[in-house]
């Protein structure tokens, strides 16, 4: 039955229109964002687990940043040892060079301290954006390597720590200053200097310097110090010194021999009776000299005994030859952890990288739209476009072939 109240005919025409529009609008949205899950309302479940991938995705990413600083920092220590380690290697050099006879030990011994001197350089300077593993002043750093989802949805952060290790001579602390004074003119003993050798301070008999081991608590590597005017006088007590049964005669008298090597303008004489004093006497008759004094405890770092290394005697050279073992052994260990650290970081970065690819391959897969596909179904749907604009042009012709009837 035709009617012309009602065209069935168009109504159906302009529904199959809507339908082709609606697809053919959403078709277009996919070829102009890429995606056919673009927001919650296309797909809400695909939707929620891809914003949570792609959250994943971007924290993994500062975990990437994060890893390569770690490997670079680990990377400056690792050479660092490497280079201590190699420097440790001449110092052995000329400890063994040192064990012959007639050879200048004194020579040897200068390139000994210019090369501790050296590995004093290369630890201070061997570090990262601030931090320095190998100075001793870092005991531990942990580099993020890792966010963990697990099934209920928590993420937990993992890290890896990295062992600072200790390759510092440790310098000198604790530095006690001594009772000081000015002599007087006369070719005498001090008339109102003197100082013990003890970090506690003390006094003693006028223009005296006693040896107080028992007090100061002497240990290899520390040192005594002194200003004769405008000269300075240093010694380092060794543990060969400590060793001896008479350490303080031993002490006073390796002091007594830095002092006239100094070229002071003084004489320097053991006291009657006890070894373990050194009188000092002004020789200059018309200036009176200002003399003062320091204690300084040796530092504690992991090559702390490289202070003590002195290869000036064949005695130092042969006690030099075992402390040196020790201390290459402590370098290569370190450079041997660095080395592990370095190479588990350097792993956890490319995983990291393989891994945050994986992830947007996975979201990619749910989201992205098929670009030759929605290309095809374009198409297919511009036609069916035409053709239900010609259909419902013709449905709305119908009522006008009614009209003909009544002529």
């Amino acid at each position: 039955m035709s009617s012309i109240l009602t065209n069935n005919g168009a109504m159906v025409a302009l529904q199959t229109l809507k339908s082709v529009n609606s697809s053919l609008s959403e078709t277009q949205g996919q070829i102009s964002t890429g995606k056919k899950v673009a927001n919650a309302k296309q797909n809400a479940a695909v939707w929620a687990i891809s914003k949570t991938m792609e959250s994943d995705v971007n924290g993994f990413k500062s975990v990437k940043e994060s890893l390569s600083l770690g490997e670079s920092t680990v990377a400056v220590a690792r050479n660092a040892t490497e280079t201590v380690t190699d420097l440790l290697g001449q110092v052995k050099e000329r400890i063994v060079a040192a064990q012959g006879d007639n050879v200048d030990r004194t020579k040897l011994q200068a390139e000994v301290s210019e090369l501790r001197n050296q590995i004093n350089s290369v630890v201070g300077a061997a570090q990262f954006n601030g931090l320095n593993l190998v100075d001793g002043n870092t005991a531990s750093t942990d580099v993020l390597s890792s966010l963990d989802r697990d099934a209920s949805g928590n993420v937990t952060a993992s890290t890896i720590t990295v062992n600072g290790q200790d390759l510092s001579t440790g310098g000198y602390t604790a530095k006690t200053a001594f009772a000081s004074g000015t002599d007087g003119v006369s070719a005498d003993n001090l008339d109102s200097f003197a100082f013990t050798a003890d970090p506690n301070g003390g006094t003693s008999d006028d223009g005296s310097v006693i040896i107080d081991s028992a007090s100061a608590g002497f240990a290899a590597g520390d040192k005594i110090n002194m200003q004769l005017g405008e000269t300075s006088v240093s010694y380092t007590i060794t543990a060969q010194d400590l060793a001896s049964s008479t350490v303080d005669s031993v002490i006073a008298n390796g002091l007594k021999k830095a002092i006239e090597e100094s070229g002071a303008n003084v004489t320097v004489d053991y006291a009657v009776g006890n070894p373990g004093q050194l009188d000092i006497t002004n020789d200059d008759t018309t200036d009176s000299i200002a003399i003062s004094g320091q204690f300084q405890n040796a530092g504690s770092g992991g090559l702390a005994a490289l202070a003590n290394i002195n290869v000036s005697t064949l005695g130092g050279a042969q006690n030099a030859l075992g402390a040196i073992e020790g201390l290459i052994t402590t370098s290569i260990d370190a450079a041997a952890a660095f080395g592990t650290v370095e190479s588990r970081i350097s792993t956890q970065n490319d995983f990291v990288s393989k891994l945050s690819d994986s992830l947007t391959s996975g979201i990619g897969g749910m989201v992205d739209a098929d670009m030759e596909e929605t290309s095809a179904r374009l198409q297919a749907l511009q036609v069916q476009q035409q053709l239900a604009t010609q259909s419902l042009s013709i449905a709305n012709q119908a009522p006008q072939q009614l009209l003909s009837l009544f002529r």
